[in-house]
Parts: structure tokens; sequence; C-alpha cells
């Protein structure tokens, strides 16, 4: 039986969602000056696990929650996955909070290019104009951190800026895969499988490359890193269910002001004038995206009861 929808109950699930991936960035970029990258993929994948079997056994989905008919889906997306994330965790380690994030937003502008390509998706002239300002917002938030300089801080800042650009690129290719997985797969298979892959990937290719032995605190913020990632999947997960997805994806920009705050707050971090423009810009093109989305869902709805004969 389907649950009726609710999109107060939805919105507020993604919200709390957003909130709680901004705190696990919080605790990653916390943790970056002594642990690598890697390393905290493992423990944001592995920790993950639990959170998520609990949840998957309250609501009555084990073990048929974790049914797959694309094993191999999962090992590509999980890959693609893993990537993105690591990537990301190495910008938050070089970069402001907020331009970290803002960076990241560039995912689902490319996701609307690689879904033209690689799934055949049309993609109209607006959609393709609102991609090329949101890309022109990611280059003005680059432009900065593009130097040749000679000071060291400056040159992890062009690697962190980077590492950003290329963890949109590998989100967006996620997504692609995540969009062939959902025809055949649950939505709970979907995030255990990714976690359990990315844990796998993150021990095998960096347990030999430097590891460290965490502090308490950096253990401490390790844990709850993983354990925050996998409270936020479940909000994600519950927000789909309680609400359309064209009501709450707007709601994903929300994690702009907390990054904003949180980094002032947390980090010192001042948003310069060239990454709030920037962010605008990538803002607005994504919810131009997203209103468009709507507007053609509306239109598909209406011809398809035009066509249905009526009994």
């Amino acid at each position: 039986m389907i649950a009726p929808l609710n999109p107060l109950r939805g919105i507020g699930c993604k919200i709390l969602s957003v909130m709680v991936f901004v705190l696990m960035a919080i605790c990653i970029k916390a943790s970056a000056p002594r642990v690598p990258p890697g390393q905290a993929v493992f423990f944001r994948s592995f920790f993950a696990i639990p959170v998520i079997l609990v949840w998957l056994g309250l609501s009555g989905r084990l073990p048929g929650g974790l049914a797959t008919r694309n094993p191999l889906g999962h090992v590509w997306r999980g890959l693609v996955g893993t990537c993105a994330m690591a990537l990301g965790f190495t910008a938050l380690g070089l970069l402001p909070l907020p331009e970290a994030t803002a960076l990241g937003y560039a995912a689902p502008l490319l996701t609307v290019i690689f879904a033209a390509m690689f799934l055949g998706e049309e993609v109209r002239v607006f959609r393709l104009a609102a991609v090329g300002v949101g890309l022109a917002g990611v280059m003005i938030v680059l432009a900065p951190r593009i130097t040749v300089g000679p000071g060291a801080g400056g040159q992890l800042e062009t690697i962190g800026a980077f590492a950003a650009l290329m963890a949109a690129v590998c989100a967006a290719m996620a997504q692609v895969f995540v969009r062939k997985l959902v025809h055949s797969e649950q939505t709970a298979a979907i995030v255990f499988y990714f976690s359990v892959t990315g844990a796998a990937l993150a021990l095998v290719f960096t347990l030999p490359f430097g590891w460290v032995m965490p502090a308490p605190r950096e253990a401490a913020l390790l844990v709850g890193a993983g354990l925050l990632g996998g409270v936020g999947q479940i909000l994600l997960t519950e927000s789909y269910r309680h609400a359309e997805a064209s009501v709450i994806a707007p709601f994903e920009y929300v994690s702009m002001l907390f990054a904003l705050l949180l980094g002032y707050f947390v980090f010192e971090e001042v948003p310069t004038l060239p990454m709030l423009a920037g962010a605008t810009l990538i803002v607005l093109a994504g919810l131009f995206i997203i209103w468009r989305e709507r507007r053609l869902g509306i239109e598909r709805a209406r011809a398809r009861k035009v066509m249905t004969p009526q009994g």
C-alpha cells in the first residue's frame, strides 16, 4: 500500500537531510588535517551500514529490501560514487566549506548533459541554457583558485578546486547509474550496496597507502560522519516517499545557507564575492532546471490523459 503524499513532511525530511549532510561535511573537514580522504571514505561508508540496517529492520524490509537483480550495476555505481566521495572529501580538506559546497552543485547540471549522452534523454534549449549559466557560475567560483603563484597554500587550493570539480563529474555519472538502477532495484538496496561498496573500495585501495591511527577526537569525528551519513540518507529517502521529487528538490540548495553559517562560525571562513556570485548563478540555474522539469512533467501528464481512451 502506497502512503498518501504529505508535501510538508517531505520538505521537512529534505531540509533535515541537508542539515545532517552539512554536519557530516564538517566532521570530515575537521578531521582532514591528519586523516587521508580515502580513510574518511571508509569510515563514512562503513558506519552508515548499521544505521541503514536498523532502519530497514524497523520498517520490516529485511532481508527483502536488499534483494538485487543487477549486482554489477551496484558495483559500477559504487565505484563512481566512491571516487566522487573521495574527491569531495579532498576538496573539503583544501577549500572553505561554502566553496566546496557551491562547486558540488555542478553535479546536477552535469547530470543533465550525461543523461542526454548516455541515457538518450531529450534536452531542450531551455535546459541547455540553464546548464550553460550554471557552468559559468562554476567558472566564477573556480577562477580565483586557478593560480600558478609560488605560494603552497594557493597550489593546495587549486588542487582542492579541481578535486571538487572532478567530484561533481563523478557524482553526475553516479546519478546516471542510479537512474538505470531504479528501474529494477529498490531504493533501500541502492543505498545499502553503495555503502558496502564504498567501504570495501576505500579499504582495499587506501589501506596500503597511508592510513593513520586517529586520535580519539578524530575517531569520534569519523564515526560521527558515518552515522550522520546514514541518517542523512534515510531522511533523504523518506523525503521522496512523502513528496514528489520536483517539490523537494529545490530545498537541496538550503545547504548553501548552512555551509555559509557553519563555515563562518566553526572554521572562521569568510565567503568571497566571486564565490557568492558564482554560487548564486549555479543555484539559479539548478532551480530553473527543476522548474522546467516540473512544467514538462505536467505537460506530459496532460498529454497522456488526453490520449487515454475514456471508458
